[in-house]
């Protein structure tokens, strides 16, 4: 059994998640601001589908990516090449994550219901979310977006509208990111398309030595990507 929290209930310890689904930690409460900063802080994040109560998860192994580590193949920098897109930070909050909850071809459903996506829009207004914006002659092709904490950024949705396009966006985050020096990108929940982009897996105890290492650290700069970033050969 997993526990069912209220509004002041504070998160279990995260080694008392489930093995079995792998990472279920709590289920209930909200998803207002102080409660999900909470969250990731300790290395927890909600993920449910409509109808069902709020769920805490806090898998491991955990899905990370390290800015070193990230790896574009040589038919991505080719697209990205002949492509030549837009790509921003912030441009349209609303759009990328409204984008993220369309239905997918995979599934009818989506897991970003309306109160998470009020939660994570009252996230961006406090300027700890934040969008990654792909555009092709004018238009939105794809995106993510994520909280930036300290040095760690944390995923959580992407979308394409044309192909290789959410890869694109997640490229271009990590290489500013890795100029900023950001420290990890938490992934969540692997698949093979961010295995693709050079994603792995950690145990959870050493992505919890990452939270205690590098989530107080200052990270005080614009979010706007770097011209040289931008220009692409």
């Amino acid at each position: 059994m997993i526990p069912w929290l209220s509004d002041t209930t504070p998160f279990p310890p995260v080694d008392e998640a489930l093995d079995d689904p792998n990472g279920l930690l709590a289920a209930g409460a909200s998803l207002n601001s102080e409660r999900l900063i909470n969250a990731y802080r300790n290395g927890i994040f909600p993920w449910y589908s409509p109808g069902e109560p709020i769920l805490w998860w806090s898998p491991d192994p955990r899905c990370v990516l390290l800015p070193d580590q990230l790896h574009v193949s040589r038919s991505l920098r080719k697209t990205m090449r002949q492509l030549q897109p837009e790509v921003f930070f912030d441009r349209n909050f609303a759009a990328v994550i409204d984008a993220c909850a369309a239905p997918r071809s995979s599934s009818g459903g989506t897991w970003i219901t309306r109160e998470m996506r009020q939660s994570y829009l009252a996230l961006y207004n406090a300027g700890i979310a934040h969008s990654v914006e792909v555009y092709s002659d004018g238009e939105l092709i794809g995106g993510l977006y994520g909280l930036a904490m300290g040095k760690l950024f944390f995923g959580e949705s992407m979308f394409s509208r044309q192909s290789n396009a959410s890869k694109i966006a997640f490229v271009y985050l990590v290489e500013q990111l890795k100029k900023w020096d950001y420290a990890l990108i938490d992934c969540q929940v692997s698949n093979p398309h961010l295995f693709s982009l050079g994603a792995c897996e950690i145990p959870r105890r050493r992505f919890k030595d990452y939270l205690s290492r590098y989530l107080d650290k200052n990270s005080d700069h614009d979010w706007e990507f770097e011209a040289d970033l931008l220009r692409r050969e």
